[in-house]
């Protein structure tokens, strides 16, 4: 059949809908209209099945039985019925031509988000659509798609009648339960195997079937039961049940199944499996696809060159056009890191080598490599872990500079959109080239804090490292399952595990959307409880790509950018410039700044106070600045220089004594009068140390806020190098050792009134973070790409449920036994 145009206008593809649930098509397939009439006209032959209570939406069932949606405008649900005169109600039959609706064009135009309207096929199982008109302007009654049955339908999946779990959950949609929330709702079942069916009093709909979903015509603080029948029932009941009731402005008290992160991913018992490659996470998360081995093109490398003055132009030439694409570079955290790349790249003793050894008659490109060989195995040689990095840096950029001096593409192997890569190792460059069109990446080396885990961190990509040789020995294309959050690759997935996995990537797709959609709300908990969500930022450059998600301002500046690969320290104005625009960048919002962290896995050459046989254990944090106060009142003046006064706030990291607290309180003290400042500022103290958690009744009477370094107080507790891969594994912040450690400190800064945040990974750590809130902190410094989930997840707990969490976290006996009642939302 031919559905003709109900309205007149301008007729556009769904994509350009300003509605991620209209524009990827969740709801069905369709045209949309931005109209330039005030009347709705019936498009077919058939009855009226549904009119929305805010009459912004109208349903009809052809004769052929197709259902046709017809949404006026987005977001026109939340004028509640102004503007809108229905001309039929549910049940009239209408002929082609008819009169449905009449709406306040001018009304729409102001208020409304958009004037476009979405006309849909929402039985898109039955029915499919052909030809369209698009692009084109289109009169009322002019054809605008051709609707075709679908010879074969999708048959109904075979339900496990006898499984059957039911839940009832308060219905939080402020506007109800209208076209774009059935629509995700319809999506976020659809990767399960179980039948959900959503009731109503006594009306009842298939959760699959936004239509029925919409039907219902259920209201903001109905109480709905879901019903689940099949295999996996209780685990899309969960899901259902967290979307339900995580939206909109009115929650109320969730039942104990939504208290914690709902973890649907169950695979088969992974330690029994011999082929299961393990390795260490450098970014968690779920990817499948096929497998695709990094091989970079071979450089043909000349050792003599042709004459120095050549030589020496060309190296000129290749270090300017490496810096103009630096310089170009990407945004957020790999921007950072193209900033040290370019620091590095103009750091003269490097280019001086290389002209030593073009002057002894050796190529541009052969003295450029060696000049970087020797620095990175200076580097090497030293043995420590946390400096390998700083290797890859130099190699990185050796390739980059001699494919440019060589006429090398830069270009990596042909990879396939959608493929799994897999390398010995990878440098940065490799993996921005390659970021938007790979799905994760395992490497047989490399490690947790390298910077390519930091680029995927920041680019949401799951990444394993340090996964040894037998990962480069996949097949060209053979299909593996990562779970980098779990340390695994599995490199013959069974059919049922391949599916379970495929469904699980499916749902955490749909939860990251819907908690993106919401991030830029304050976050409360479901009673009211506000709990702040903050960014920890390296530089300006994350600043923008925080705030995008949700960021409600920075809870950890951390400031070593300003101090790393250089040859000596920032002065006064260039860090109050920095800080500066970090402020200017939050508009208003808190800037929390960590004073200079330099030492342990961060080393500086024009600090030789810092070199010692264990550096963690050394002169670094807060006992730099000490040693050097000329460093630290330097910075505290810089802070004290932003705008407006009191905009900034001061944290002083490594505190392990009431002494050290004091000599920074008297810095600051001197940094005011110096400038003249009379506003106090507030200063902080990080519980890193042991001490400072034991000591807390103690600090908290003279600091004005605390913060939690998890994954420092869990290596000085643990008594393991965090950056050590051997210990990865066993380097658990959820021990009870560290748990109880954050527990004295929350409660000695209670006793004097003080709040305590908490920046380090756990903070990031859906899972973990309602325990962190039960112990008394009410602050979350995360990183960017986690803020979304973290807020959603947040959102439907109360206060009173995290605390019976913690206490119960409390008293298990290991890091697994508390993870294990994080993950079970029935205990």
């Amino acid at each position: 059949m031919k559905l003709l145009s109900p309205l007149a206008g301008w007729a556009a593809p769904l994509d350009e809908a300003p509605d991620e649930v209209f524009a990827g098509r969740m709801l069905g397939d369709g045209v949309a209209i931005d109209p330039i009439g005030d009347v709705l006209y019936a498009p077919c032959d058939g009855e009226v099945i549904a009119l929305a209570p805010s009459q912004h939406a109208i349903t009809l069932r052809a004769a052929s039985g197709a259902e046709i949606l017809i949404h006026i405008g987005i977001d026109t649900v939340a004028l509640g019925g102004e503007g809108f005169t229905p001309c039929v109600a549910p049940g009239s039959k209408v002929k082609t031509g008819d009169r449905l609706m009449a709406f306040d064009l001018d009304l729409l135009a102001r208020r409304a988000k958009s004037l476009l309207t979405p006309i849909l096929i929402l039985n898109s199982r039955a029915f499919a659509i052909g030809w369209r008109a698009t692009g084109c302007e289109v009169l009322v009654g002019e054809p605008l798609f051709e609707i075709i049955p679908v010879e074969k339908a999708r048959p109904a999946q075979a339900v496990e009648e006898a499984a059957e779990a039911r839940l009832e959950v308060v219905l939080g949609l402020a506007q109800g339960l209208h076209a774009r929330p059935a629509a995700r709702l319809a999506a976020l079942v659809k990767p399960f195997a179980s039948r959900v069916l959503v009731a109503a009093g006594d009306r009842t709909a298939e959760a699959e079937s936004p239509f029925e979903l919409m039907a219902l015509g259920a209201g903001a603080g109905e109480t709905l039961t879901l019903i689940g029948r099949g295999a996996d029932a209780e685990a899309a009941l969960r899901a259902v049940a967290a979307f339900l009731s995580d939206h909109g402005g009115r929650r109320e008290a969730p039942s104990r199944i939504a208290l914690r992160a709902v973890k649907s991913w169950s695979p088969p018992d992974q330690s029994q499996k011999k082929s299961l490659i393990r390795g260490v996470c450098a970014a968690p998360g779920l990817a499948i696809g096929p497998a695709a081995l990094l091989r970079l093109p071979e450089l043909s490398i000349q050792r003599d060159g042709n004459g120095a003055s050549t030589e020496r132009s060309a190296l000129a030439a290749a270090l300017a056009e490496v810096r103009a694409r630096l310089l170009a570079g990407a945004g957020g955290v790999a921007g950072e890191i193209m900033a040290a790349h370019l620091a590095l790249l103009n750091d003269p003793a490097l280019v001086e080598a290389a002209e030593a050894e073009i002057a002894a008659g050796r190529s541009a490109a052969f003295a450029w490599g060696k000049a970087l060989d020797a620095k990175a195995e200076v580097i090497k040689g030293l043995g420590d872990l946390r400096l390998q990095a700083r290797a890859d840096d130099l190699i990185d950029l050796k390739r980059r500079v001699q494919s440019t001096l060589t006429g090398a593409e830069e270009t990596r192997s042909e990879i396939p959109d959608g493929a799994l890569l897999i390398a010995k190792d990878l440098l940065p460059s490799d993996l921005l080239a390659l970021s938007g069109r790979i799905c994760g990446l395992c490497t047989s080396g490399g490690g947790p804090t390298s910077h390519v885990a930091i680029i995927a961190a920041a680019l949401g990509l799951p990444a394993l490292v340090a996964a040894g040789p037998r990962v480069l020995d996949l097949g060209e294309g053979q299909t593996v399952i990562l779970d980098a959050g779990e340390g695994w690759l599995d490199p013959e997935p069974l059919p049922e595990t391949l599916e379970r996995a495929r469904r699980e990537t499916a749902s955490r797709a749909l939860h990251h959307a819907a908690a993106l959609a919401a991030a830029r709300e304050i976050c409360r908990l479901a009673d009211g409880a506000r709990i702040e969500v903050f960014a920890n930022l390296d530089a300006i450059a994350g600043a923008k790509t925080a705030l995008a998600a949700g960021a409600e301002g920075c809870g950890l500046l951390r400031t070593e950018f300003l101090f790393m690969e250089r040859g000596s320290a920032p002065d006064e104005e260039e860090q109050a410039m920095a800080y500066q625009a970090i402020a200017d960048a939050l508009d208003g919002r808190p800037l929390i700044i960590r004073t200079l962290d330099i030492g342990g896995d961060k080393p500086v050459a024009y600090l030789p106070a810092l070199k010692a046989e264990n550096p963690a254990l050394g002169v670094r944090g807060i006992r730099l600045g000490l040693a050097c106060p000329e460093l630290l009142e330097t910075q505290l003046r810089a802070i004290l220089r932003v705008r407006p006064l009191g905009a900034c706030r001061v944290m002083a990291p490594m505190i392990a004594s009431l002494e050290e607290l004091r000599a920074v309180r008297r810095a600051l003290d001197k940094a005011r009068r110096d400038l003249g400042v009379t506003q106090p500022l507030e200063l902080g103290v990080m519980i890193e140390t042991p001490a400072a958690a034991l000591i807390a009744a103690e600090l908290a009477q003279e600091a004005d806020f605390f913060s939690i370094g998890t994954n420092d107080l869990a290596q000085y507790t643990l008594a393991m190098d965090r950056t050590n891969p051997a210990l990865a594994a066993a380097l658990d912040a959820l021990h009870p050792a560290v748990l109880r450690l954050i527990g004295l400190a929350c409660q000695g800064a209670k006793a004097s009134g003080r709040w305590v945040g908490a920046c380090g990974g756990l903070a990031s750590d859906v899972l973990a973070a309602p325990l962190l809130i039960g112990l008394g902190v009410t602050e979350l410094s995360a990183a960017p790409a986690a803020i979304p989930a973290l807020k959603a997840a947040l959102r439907p707990l109360t206060l009173s449920a995290c605390r019976a969490l913690a206490e119960a976290a409390l008293a298990e006996p290991t890091a697994e036994a508390v993870r294990n009642r994080l993950l079970d939302p029935l205990q």
